[in-house]
Order: structure tokens, then C-alpha cells, then sequence
């Protein structure tokens, strides 16, 4: 069984202030990880989709979930569907299956109450200002609390899952001479041009 205490640690060096929104999202990736009895590995067997959009409370659970699953923005198999929620859906591409992980709406009303939101974060004051003895009884309580308690896990589903070919192909800009992927290149007065270049940016 996958622990979310255990990659607590690291997630703090990924995310660099306590809050609790990076736990959160360790505990819904622990929970999606162990109801699908996977492990996170290096490669993208994994996928995750995550219902968050770019400017919310709550996105913060983005690094947790990275952390503890392996699925990162940098390999390419984590994707924002922008909807503003803190879902998490799971995929195991080799077995096609996934399960979908939500917190529960009190858990998350009762954060919106603290003291951390209340006095702090809904008064501007930077997470990294934020003293610890108000940080941490919140994340101790979201890394400690049942899961039953804090969150809602699906059943497992199937789910057919088909990868994008990667992109190995490039050229260089006519225009900016940087390197630009080939399938995001544009065409503009017969050149072979990157997408900032075609909009004029």
C-alpha cells in the first residue's frame, strides 16, 4: 500500500510552503494509486487528469498528486481539464482501468474556515509567511485523517486510453532561429515558423 506520509518530504522540496493543499493532493493520489493496487514507476503507464483549472484556491494539489504518482507536466502524462474541481481520475494504461478520487465537499469547507484561509490567505499574505503552528495542524489532520473521512473513491472502471505518437521531429523558426516541435510548427509567406512568430508575439 502506497502512503501519502511517506512522500511528504518530498513534495515539500517540490512545493516549497506548507499548505494544505499539496497534502490533499498526496491523499488523492494515494487513494487512487491503492485502489488500483499500482505503484507510481519513471515511465507513463500512469495517467492523470486533474479538474483544476489556473486560478483557484486548491491547485496546490497538483504538486502533491505529481509527487506521489510519477505522472508530471514534464513527461507529459498529467493533464489540467480546467473545470475548477479538485478531481483526480487515474489512468493505468496497461491495464485500461481508472478510478476517479474527489475530497469531500465538508472537508473542503471546513479548510475554507481555518484560520490559514481566513486570516492569512484571504488577506494576501503569502503562503511562505504563513507561520508553521498554523500550517501544520491542517496538514497534520489532512495526512492523518481516514480515508472514508476525507474523501470519495470510485469503482474502478475501464477506460480505453490511447497515447498521442510522441514527437520526435523539429525544425528551426525562419524567424526567431529557435528550435520549435514539428508538430506546433506554422506556415506564414512560405517559411516554416514557430507559433509566437506566426502570431506576430
Amino acid at each position: 500500500m502506497i502512503s501519502a506520509k511517506q512522500f511528504f518530504d518530498a513534495g515539500l522540496a517540490l512545493h516549497k510552503h506548507r499548505c494544505p493543499s499539496m497534502p490533499l493532493g498526496l491523499r488523492l493520489g494515494e487513494a487512487a494509486l491503492n485502489k488500483l493496487g499500482v505503484s507510481p514507476t519513471g515511465d507513463t503507464v500512469l495517467f492523470a487528469l486533474l479538474e483544476i483549472g489556473d486560478d483557484h484556491n486548491g491547485t496546490c494539489v497538483a504538486d502533491g498528486i505529481q509527487i506521489i504518482t510519477g505522472c508530471t507536466f514534464g513527461k507529459g502524462n498529467i493533464k489540467k481539464l480546467g473545470w475548477g474541481k479538485l478531481g483526480l481520475t487515474l489512468i493505468d494504461k496497461k491495464s485500461q482501468r481508472a478510478v476517479r478520487v474527489t475530497p469531500k465537499a465538508e472537508v473542503v469547507q471546513a479548510g475554507d474556515k481555518s484560520d490559514f484561509v481566513q486570516n492569512y490567505r484571504k488577506k494576501g499574505v503569502p503562503p511562505t509567511q504563513i507561520p508553521e503552528e498554523v500550517s501544520r495542524p491542517l496538514i497534520e489532520k489532512i495526512l492523518g485523517a481516514p480515508e472514508t473521512a476525507l474523501l470519495n473513491v470510485g469503482e474502478v472502471f475501464s477506460t480505453p486510453h490511447q497515447d498521442e505518437p510522441y514527437q520526435w521531429e523539429f525544425f528551426v523558426c525562419a524567424r526567431c532561429g529557435e528550435i520549435t516541435m514539428d508538430n506546433y510548427g506554422r506556415t506564414r509567406d512560405g517559411s516554416r515558423v514557430c507559433i509566437p512568430c506566426a502570431e506576430g508575439k
